[in-house]
Formats: structure tokens, sequence, C-alpha cells
């Protein structure tokens, strides 16, 4: 069972959910990164790769579940 810390709260995304984040300059999609904090306008991430917590926030708009491939063999 998930703790309150890490369940979503009011449409929220939960603490440490893998996460997908835009590119603001070329619109795509980057990978590797997780929910670090919630903040009133948005999220702050943090990429899993070295666990730094990135310091810009994030809008709703700007994050995403990650999605994982299917059909391909190294997914």
């Amino acid at each position: 069972m998930k703790s309150e810390y890490q369940q979503e709260s009011a449409g929220r995304l939960a603490i440490d959910t893998h996460v997908e984040v835009r590119d603001r300059y070329q619109g795509t999609w980057a990978r590797g990164f997780a929910i670090a904090e919630w903040l009133e306008n948005g999220y702050r991430v943090r990429r899993i790769s070295d666990d730094t917590t990135l310091p810009d926030v994030f809008t709703v708009d700007e994050v995403r579940p990650s999605r994982r491939r299917q059909g391909l063999w190294w997914y």
C-alpha cells in the first residue's frame, strides 16, 4: 500500500512517478525523470540517472507519465 506521500492528490502525479518532460526548445518529450516535489504551479522533477533534482518548475502540461514502448525487444 502506498503512503499518503506517494499517492496521487487532487489529480497530481505521485512523488517518484517516472515521467517524461517536454523539451521547451524542440517540443519533444524526454524520458528518464521522476516527480521530486509538488509545487503550487507545477512539479519539480529529478533526473533518474544521477538523482539530481532540476531547479526548473514544470507545469502539468510539460509533464506526463512515462510510456513503455511496446513491441520492441529492448523494452
